[in-house]
């Protein structure tokens, strides 16, 4: 993987966002594989696919880039709200690229959020465009990487230095499992994940998961059983390996 981007192919353009698009787009072409197969290359989506410019002809996983220059752990700007939530619901939502790139067009970042790693609590609606805007009214909205458990952030560029697309795809093979979870109860899952590497223990006690029954009320309002739901989910992330029972309320991670 080149993590230098060619600018030649933005010749005679003038608009900064047209350049940039022009640029990442032409590098990702060239670089980008596929992370759900082994496909080491993906096929550029015509400029009207709604929400995804990649897809993988071998095994039509979805993608998405997002490119940068400022960095920010906290969230990343995306389209439309309500598609964003319409597309949750659905369970259609593509895998995000999140790319820093520098002045001298080096990719600086490249991270890889698995379209299975989105919920309703990701997702920051954004305040309505104005009048005076081309499109007034319009919501967009914010995906919060401060909201998405670590397991669903995997680095594909670091600093710099790409990763090995085997470690790449080894992480994603890893949170895979999430995939099954039906979409209407995916959430909870991701939340209670979340909150578990929140704690930053490697053996945690039940008791220390009730400490987030606050936040998951705020996020769950309609949810007047809360403490069953987080043990439920417990016994969920532990079916699926994230984390081991040790009896007495007492859990381990296990990865």
């Amino acid at each position: 993987m080149n993590t230098r981007m060619d600018t030649t192919c933005s010749t005679g353009l003038r608009s900064p966002s047209q350049i940039t698009r022009r640029v990442t787009e032409s590098w990702a072409r060239e670089n980008l594989y596929c992370v759900a197969c082994e496909a080491d290359r993906v096929t550029p989506l015509p400029h009207n696919s709604k929400a995804r410019d990649f897809t993988c002809a071998k095994c039509s996983a979805a993608y998405q880039l997002k490119s940068l220059k400022t960095w920010s752990d906290r969230r990343v700007p995306d389209a439309g709200y309500d598609a964003m939530m319409q597309a949750l619901r659905s369970d259609v939502v593509p895998n995000l690229l999140v790319m820093q790139y520098t002045d001298n067009w080096l990719v600086h970042r490249l991270l890889l959020i698995p379209s299975f790693f989105f919920s309703p609590s990701a997702v920051e609606r954004r305040k309505p465009l104005t009048s005076t805007a081309r499109r007034d009214g319009w919501i967009g909205c914010n995906i919060l990487l401060s909201e998405i458990a670590e397991d669903g952030k995997i680095p594909v560029i670091l600093q710099g230095a790409p990763v090995a697309p085997a470690v790449v795809r080894e992480q994603y093979e890893a949170v895979r499992p999430l995939a099954e979870i039906h979409t209407a109860t995916r959430g909870w899952t991701l939340d209670v994940l979340r909150m578990v590497r929140r704690l930053g223990q490697r053996r945690f006690a039940l008791n220390d998961m009730y400490a987030y029954e606050r936040d998951l009320c705020a996020l769950y309002p309609n949810n007047r059983n809360v403490r069953a739901k987080i043990r439920q989910q417990l016994q969920v992330l532990r079916d699926l390996g994230f984390i081991g029972f040790e009896g007495k309320g007492w859990y381990y991670l296990q990865r």
